[in-house]
């Protein structure tokens, strides 16, 4: 049973200890395809542009009424409708018509600009964080499902190798005291046991599983043989 530990031991020797695993970083919420959000950039930023140049020609055109009436409304078809209350704030600050409240409010639209910029910005980096974070995560999965496999694979060569230890042991005790008759086939068996993951990989598992097969069919044969003769043998001695 020494022999058998120790063959044991040498087996679960080869088995690979699980690799530390770090923790993946935090995915923003935004979307992984650079694309979305690069359309959508575009879309605003033409918006944007055809209302600005729609202002500079009603600031060049003042004293065109249609046309101020026109690029007017021609502006207004890229936005969407403005609530009731900010077109009545607007309409009581062209009415007071006072250069402090228009100050005030360019300055609060330049705040605002600034502030859209700087959150369309962060935006574009959270989606190529996102991606990147995306494609770990698709790294990390492939590396587990290959990992599960690999574990797999180790614990049946592992069981097969304890197996035929086993297989071995018994073969070799059997010799001793049952005669090899008994024990050699058992030993094959060992052999073969052991071996098999290595043949299972191997690209001449066919071929090997059927030379395998014959040999099992020659072994099988030979028993029967042995025993009839074994049989013939006992009558003939009978008869005598």
């Amino acid at each position: 049973m020494r022999l058998a530990a120790v063959i044991a031991l040498l087996a679960l020797t080869g088995c690979k200890s699980t690799p530390k695993v770090e923790p993946l970083p935090v995915q923003p919420p935004a979307p992984t395809k650079e694309s979305v959000v690069n359309e959508l950039g575009k879309d605003l930023d033409k918006a944007d542009h055809r209302v600005a140049a729609s202002l500079v020609a009603i600031e060049k055109n003042a004293d065109k009424p249609k046309v101020v009436v026109a690029e007017s409304r021609l502006a207004q078809s890229y936005l969407p409708e403005p609530p009731a209350g900010d077109v009545a704030f607007a309409m009581a600050r062209a009415t007071k018509s006072d250069p402090l409240d228009y100050k005030k409010q360019m300055e609060f639209g330049r705040q605002l600009a600034t502030a859209v910029n700087k959150a369309w910005e962060k935006l574009e980096a959270d989606q190529k964080e996102a991606a990147r974070v995306s494609g770990l995560k698709d790294a990390r999965i492939k590396e587990l499902t290959d990992e599960v496999a690999r574990v797999k694979q180790e614990a049946s060569k592992n069981i097969w190798t304890l197996t035929g230890a086993a297989l071995f042991v018994a073969g070799a005790l059997a010799t001793a005291f049952a005669g090899p008759r008994i024990g050699i086939p058992l030993i094959a068996c060992a052999a073969f046991a052991g071996g098999v993951p290595f043949i299972y990989d191997s690209p001449y598992f066919l071929l090997v599983a059927i030379g395998t097969a014959a040999i099992a069919s020659g072994f099988g044969l030979w028993w029967v043989w042995d025993k009839v003769r074994d049989s013939v043998n006992s009558s003939n001695v009978k008869r005598d």
